[in-house]
Formats: C-alpha cells, structure tokens, sequence
C-alpha cells in the first residue's frame, strides 16, 4: 500500500454503505491526523444508481459493475457490505483472489461459510476484517481475539439484537402485547419489513457462532447452537417474572461446563433485575465476557444503525491499511471440527433454572400434582406464585420457579404436566440464567 494514500472500494451503497461512505470522505482529515495515511474511496458498487443518498461521492466512482472495482489494481481493500450468503460468498472469494484485503459486516456469511473463506484469504496472503458483523459499533471482535487474548473465556451472555432488545423491553415497560409493539418496532425502524431472521433467534445465532468460535477457540457452526426466538412470549409472563424480580431479554449464551465441553445457545431468558444485561433496553446491545483472568468486562453500545457500525467498518479499514488486521488474522487460530472432538454440549444435559407457568383447574390437590410430577423427573421447585381465581370455576395461573436440572428433564415434566387433567393447555416455560457476579472478596 502507499504510505499515504490508502485506495479503498465499497461494494453495497444501502444504509451502511452510505454512512462508511460518508466517514472516509467527511472524516479524511481527521484519519489523516491520526494515521498518517489518507483514505481515498476509490470506486463504489451498486446496483442502484439513482436513489438519492445523504452523501455526495465524487464524479465516476459509482459503478453497477463489480469488475471495475475487481480489475482496478490500486484497491488493496473492498469493504462488501451486501446481505445474503451465496452471491456474497462468490464475490468474497473473487475479491481475495484478485489481491483484496475484505472488510465485512455480512455474520450470515461467516457464520455459514467463515471457515472456507479464512482458508482462502489465508492462501491469497490477504485477510478478513468483520468488527462489524457482531455487535454493530461495539469493537467485542477485536476484544476476543487481542485485548482478551491472554484470558481463558468461561462464558459469553451477550444481548446482541437489538430489535428483540427493543421489544421485550418495550413490552416489559408499557405492558403491550407481541404484536403491537412489535408493529411499533417497525414504525421506528428498529426491525425489519420481515423480522423473522430477528425475533426467531437466528441473527443472535449467527453473532454467537462468530464470538464463540474466537472466545473458545473451535471452530462452531449453526447446528452447534440451540436456538429459541421470542414470537410465542406473553405479556402475562413478563408481568410474572416482574413480580418475581426478573427481567427477559433474548440472550446469546456460550458457556465452558465443568466437565470442560461448550454449552451454546440463543433462548429467552429471565435475568435478575439488578444485574447489569437487565439495564440494556431499547435497540442498544450488551455482551458481558467472562475470563479466568480479568473477571467480567462488559462492551455496551449500539448494536446497528448507519453510523455505528459504519465507524466500525471504518475501524477496520484502518485496521487493514496500518497493517494490523493483517497479522491478527494470520495468528487468529480456530481448531476445525475434524479435529476438535466432541467439545460441544448438547442441549438436552444443559444444566439451568426455569420458570413455568400453568393454567390450573382451580381444584383441591393442584399444587401437589405439579410438585409430584416435577419430583418425579428430578426437578425441585424453589418457588410458587399464584393469584386467586377472578371466578369460582376459572382456570388460576400458578407460576412456578425451580432449581437447577438438565434441560432433558424438563422436557419429560412439561409433557407430563400438559398431559395431566388439572392442567389446561400448555404450560409455558423460560429458562431463568444466573449470570455470574464478579466481586472481590
């Protein structure tokens, strides 16, 4: 690269393209004062050439044809800021094999063909940088791969979408149901024309199996990582968990067990009111880490939005051209699955608490049918709230909370508990996550 002018293409000039468009030529100073180089965007792809965006470019670099920006020898880095993973793919590959450095904020990708990709970036000499692909503008990549590198990582419990955060929180503070704040969401702009990817779990899922894989050292696909989204929650059981001194949230969670294998999974989750995840609302995202060594460090911030993750694709672009980005990915090792083992837990022997309510027939001997059943499979109950009925024949929720127990066991006692006869319908249940404390003795 020129030690002073640093040549850059954009592929992808939607939201976030338009705000990494905009801090590499507002900001081009300012970097300058602090790097030493300049950025020049030198060429910009897309395939809308007409709709307006709040940033002017310079005349001739905006281009529908990727092969300009593939044949142009001076761009040593592409940032690819475009959705989906198989034309991505493709192009990624494209890009490393023409002499790109990758700058990416695609977790779909990585997390389904990361491993491949590394691989060739690898055998081009040319690296990928994706602070951007986990947490919007919060830098938790770099923290797991330099800043914590010296730490062995015991958990991750992150709150890494923020249009679930924006929900849940939003149902927990006015009382609205699903459906309408999810509406709401919409309207603000915090979630998609389609949210499913969101609310289902999946893209907190894609973001653990990045963070994962650097925090533990292996490499983990979508199939290691049990997933649960937050379509079927009630507001009755946020109300519940309230009284009871709990907040939800939708929480991505990767855990080293005693017995040393990895416990991952994306679930909503009640957590204790005054741990610090249960102050994360609205769209902003938290991750806390834990390590043998530093204890709990929390990242806190916006999780998406044009302009935070675009300053952390810009992080990386001068990650990139000063050299960095390039050595931490050679020394970044992941050991493959081939040759990892079976270190990842399944999710039937997860050990965890759990709320569970049931809609119970308002007869005498309820109580002591659902304790039996619980006993039977194992599982102590910790503790029971229940509201008298509003009528002498309606069903009464009984809301109860329980020790820990494997995940399988549950599983046996909720079957027996909707098949019981002083049960009505099925009873919800939410796992309860004791996030650790990190205090000095």
């Amino acid at each position: 690269m020129n030690d002073n002018v640093v040549h850059v293409g954009l592929v992808g000039f939607g939201t976030v393209g338009t705000g990494v468009a905009k801090l590499i030529l507002e900001q081009g100073d300012a970097i300058c004062s602090k790097t030493g180089f300049r950025l020049n965007l030198a060429c910009v792809v897309d395939l809308d050439l007409e709709t307006p965006r709040s940033v002017t470019l310079p005349e001739g670099i905006l281009t529908d044809d990727i092969q300009v920006l593939l044949a142009d020898e001076r761009i040593e880095i592409a940032v690819v800021l475009i959705g989906g993973t198989e034309y991505a793919r493709t192009l990624q590959l494209d890009l490393l094999r023409a002499g790109k450095h990758v700058v990416t904020a695609n977790k779909a990708l990585l997390a389904e063909h990361g491993a491949e990709l590394y691989q060739v970036a690898r055998q081009m000499k040319r690296c990928i940088a994706f602070e951007a692909s986990c947490a919007g503008g919060i830098p938790i990549i770099s923290a797991l791969r330099t800043g914590l590198a010296a730490n062995d990582i015991q958990g991750i419990f992150g709150i890494v979408n923020g249009t679930c955060n924006y929900i849940l929180s939003n149902m927990s503070l006015r009382g609205t149901g699903f459906s309408e704040t999810l509406a709401q969401a919409q309207e603000k702009g915090y979630a998609e024309a389609d949210p499913t990817l969101d609310i289902n779990g999946g893209d907190s899922t894609h973001k653990l199996a990045i963070m994962g894989s650097l925090a533990f050292g292996v490499e983990i696909t979508l199939n290691d990582i049990y997933r649960e989204g937050i379509e079927n929650i009630s507001i009755d059981d946020i109300r519940y968990g309230q009284e009871l001194g709990y907040c939800l949230k939708l929480l991505a969670i990767g855990q080293k067990t005693t017995e040393g294998k990895i416990s991952l999974r994306v679930h909503p989750a009640f957590i204790l009111n005054d741990c610090a995840l249960a102050r994360v609302d609205g769209p902003f995202n938290a991750v806390s880490v834990f390590g043998h060594a530093v204890g709990e460090v929390m990242f806190y911030g916006r999780g998406a939005g044009m302009m935070p993750t675009a300053s952390a694709v810009v992080a990386d672009v001068i990650d990139v051209a000063t050299g960095n980005a390039c050595r931490t990915f050679e020394h970044t090792r992941i050991l493959p699955k081939t040759e990892a083992g079976d270190r990842i837990e399944p999710m039937d022997d997860c050990v965890c608490r759990f709320y569970i309510r049931v809609m119970a027939k308002d007869h005498p001997g309820v109580m002591a049918t659902c304790t039996r059943i619980l006993a039977d499979h194992e599982i102590s109950i910790s503790g029971a709230l229940q509201h008298e009925a509003k009528s002498p024949h309606a069903c009464v929720p009984v809301v109860m909370t329980t020790h820990e127990t494997q995940e399988k066991n549950m599983r046996g006692a909720l079957k027996d508990l909707t098949d019981s006869e002083v049960i009505t319908g099925q009873p919800r249940c939410i796992r309860i996550v004791d996030i650790p404390e990190d205090r000095e003795a």
